[in-house]
């Protein structure tokens, strides 16, 4: 058996980047209570969408997509939007090594 590799979340587009990453307030169908999501904004050459991640508890979540991303299943948006997020500027941590 032959370990394949994931196939890339972002084939068939073109130079997609992030454009901005916003949190703010949505509520669901069925929700009785106002949530937060956060919004990740991309545009490629195929035009613009968004990718909208929504936490509803810490074992269920889910996407949406808005434009480009309108039709793509769960797993590949959860994929795209890992592949998308701005990397932080902080530092990682690291230990030191003494001795």
């Amino acid at each position: 058996m032959t370990d394949d590799p994931l196939p890339d979340p972002l084939a068939g587009l073109t130079d997609p980047r992030a454009l901005s990453l916003e949190r703010f307030l949505i509520r669901t169908r069925g929700g009785s209570a106002t949530q937060s999501a956060w919004r990740l904004s991309v545009v490629c050459g195929e035009g613009q969408g968004a990718i909208i991640f929504v936490e509803v508890a810490s074992d269920e979540t889910f996407y949406r997509g808005e434009g480009i991303f309108l039709g793509w299943p769960q797993d590949r948006m959860a994929a795209a939007y890992r592949a998308l997020l701005p990397k932080s500027e902080e530092p990682s941590f690291e230990t030191q090594q003494l001795g």
